[in-house]
């Protein structure tokens, strides 16, 4: 349990619409995350505001694929 509010607390950004898009993946998708998609988000989290705003609206491409996954659930969101 102490991971999912350590997740939750990462998830609170400064941009409202990406707030509301991170909390409504951690109640849709995080506890169903694998080890491996788990690290995808935490990669994806490391990114600032804009970067990850740009990517889940697809205004900027992911230039890493392996973060695909995570960042499909995270539009989906």
């Amino acid at each position: 349990m102490k991971e999912l509010e350590r997740a939750r607390w990462r998830c609170r950004r400064g941009l409202l619409e990406l707030d509301i898009v991170l909390q409504r993946f951690m109640d849709k998708h995080y506890t169903q995350l694998s080890e491996t998609e788990l690290q995808q988000l935490v990669t994806l989290l490391d990114l600032s505001d804009n970067d990850l705003w740009d990517m889940i609206t697809t205004r900027k491409e992911l230039a890493d694929a392996s973060l695909w996954p995570v960042l499909r659930l995270l539009q989906a969101a």
